[in-house]
């Protein structure tokens, strides 16, 4: 991605090719540090050390979850609703009114929210972030707005339409606003959401309006993370809304918005929230980067050979993935992939080409996932353990052969009758440095010969060091290149830094 300099905040460099992105909820973030400040902190007071922490582990951007102007009637349909308050209960047993804040995605309007700083605290932060070599990426939510969304009266053409006779035959889906049924925001394989209304991607005044937002929102930020992106694609908006939208247009909503944007702001990043194996085609639309739910879901399955092909697609395609093992929809990593394997499987996702995504709490191993429409964490004591081998991941990760440089599969093998080497998946990263990593994402042993792709090792010995295990092997270049053994236990790894063996220093 090109950027001018104009275009950059004071203290940025240019953008990384395979950066690392941190997700903070932004609400309940602010409301512990106003815990352990003793005082009211937003955005524009967050003391330095926060910003110190998140810039010392080596990120390239954070992405400030959920700082619009949330919604009172979003927050009123969510204090209502049994099944959300039940999950409110389970996440925070002791919850009150007050804790409820409103989804960040039911958008009330695209101002920063005042008791987060506003407009003037997000700038602070920006300039903050800026200082340290970090980029900003905020939220755009191109399907819906809240119910009491200033368009919803002042613009009801921009809404999917519905008739009174709708709303009192499947009053979850349909929504009175201002003396207009209009519909409730939706995916065409879930109910309604009931605290949005639905905008019509089709229609060409609302496609002008969404330019004209997210323009203004890339005035504030670096990059924008797009709410379920694919929804508004001509294909699947006609399928989800049929007749009531008519047909079509010529053009599609990405393309056209992504350029209009680019022309006042060159360089500006989006990155699509995406299912569906539609990543590419969004690509093809103009995303930089889209969520990478495939490789999420194989990790959790049990089947590596399925994890091998997904990584040996086209390499245009692995380079515009964004690599996670969670993120504020998905269970924690902790809960979901247990102890042993979540390791496992955050030095799978994160050693990846393409865009890596960590969440807050992901560091510390908390296992609760907060609903969005809370403003509180529950109190969880930290995985010291854990803590240990993430600061010790992302350090290995801060080379910046992980940013900048070449990213290959590598070939592994095994022997007749023995197939415990199809639990071994491996890739390589060249740069100014050379990186092997092999995991075994199974819960039986397994081993197997890795070839990487590095003809000129031959004829030398060479170290490889795993700093995330304190490990350090000394192995002849020949069989790096013909076939390197390796065991590895249940779910256990090597991240092999290559560097010429100090005994034969004279061969580099």
């Amino acid at each position: 991605m090109d950027e001018t300099a104009a275009a950059r905040p004071p203290g940025l460099s240019p953008p990384v090719a395979h950066p690392f992105i941190y997700e903070i909820n932004t609400w309940a973030w602010l409301e512990s540090i106003s815990v352990e400040e003793d005082k009211p902190i937003d955005l524009g007071s967050v003391p330095n050390l926060h910003w110190d922490a998140i810039a010392g582990l080596g990120f390239d951007a954070v992405w400030l979850m959920g700082v619009w102007r949330r919604s009172p009637a979003g927050i009123g349909i969510a204090l209502a609703n049994p099944a959300l308050r039940s999950d409110f209960q389970a996440a925070l047993p002791d919850w009150r009114a007050e804790d409820v804040v409103g989804s960040p995605y039911c958008v009330r309007d695209y101002v920063v929210d005042d008791r987060l700083g506003g407009p003037a605290g997000l700038s602070t932060a920006r300039e903050a972030l800026a200082a340290r070599g970090l980029r900003l990426i905020l939220d755009f939510v191109p399907n819906h707005v809240a119910p009491d969304h200033p368009w919803t009266t002042g613009a009801p053409e921009l809404f999917v339409p519905g008739t009174a006779a709708d709303r009192d035959l499947d009053p979850s889906s349909f929504v009175e606003v201002g003396g207009r049924v209009l519909a409730n925001g939706r995916d065409p394989y879930f109910p309604a959401w009931p605290d949005v209304v639905q905008l019509n991607a089709f229609d060409p005044a609302l496609r002008s309006a969404a330019v004209e937002t997210v323009k203004s929102i890339a005035d504030q930020c670096d990059g924008v993370r797009c709410d379920m992106a694919m929804l508004v694609m001509n294909d699947v908006f006609a399928r989800t809304w049929g007749a009531r939208v008519g047909p079509a247009p010529s053009t599609e909503y990405w393309p056209t918005l992504i350029a209009a944007v680019r022309e006042t702001n060159p360089g500006f990043v989006f990155l699509a929230e995406a299912y569906w194996n539609l990543e590419w085609s969004l690509m093809q639309q103009g995303f930089d980067y889209c969520y990478d739910k495939r490789l999420y879901d194989r990790l959790l399955g049990d089947n590596p050979d399925e994890v091998r092909l997904h990584l040996q697609a086209e390499r245009t395609y692995q380079d515009a993935l964004v690599r996670f093992v969670e993120n504020h929809d998905e269970p924690r990593a902790a809960t979901a992939f247990g102890a042993g394997r979540a390791r496992a499987a955050a030095v799978t996702a994160l050693t990846q080409t393409g865009a890596r995504l960590i969440h807050h709490g992901q560091l510390s191993g908390w296992r609760v996932r907060l609903p969005v429409f809370l403003g509180r964490f529950p109190t969880e004591p930290a995985d010291d353990q854990l803590a240990a081998f993430y600061r010790r991941l992302l350090a290995a990760a801060a080379d910046p052969t992980f940013r900048h440089g070449h990213w290959q599969p590598c070939e592994r093998s095994g022997w007749p009758g023995e197939n415990s080497f199809e639990h071994l998946v491996a890739w390589s990263w060249d740069g100014a440095t050379r990186w092997l990593i092999v995991v075994n994402l199974s819960d039986a042993p397994a081993t197997g010969h890795v070839r990487v792709p590095w003809p000129d090792l031959r004829g030398n010995r060479w170290q490889l060091t795993d700093p995330t295990q304190d490990m350090s092997f000394d192995r002849a270049g020949d069989d790096l290149v013909d076939g390197l053994f390796v065991g590895l236990d249940a779910w256990q790894w090597h991240l092999l830094r290559l560097d010429p063996s100090p005994e034969h220093a004279d061969h580099d």
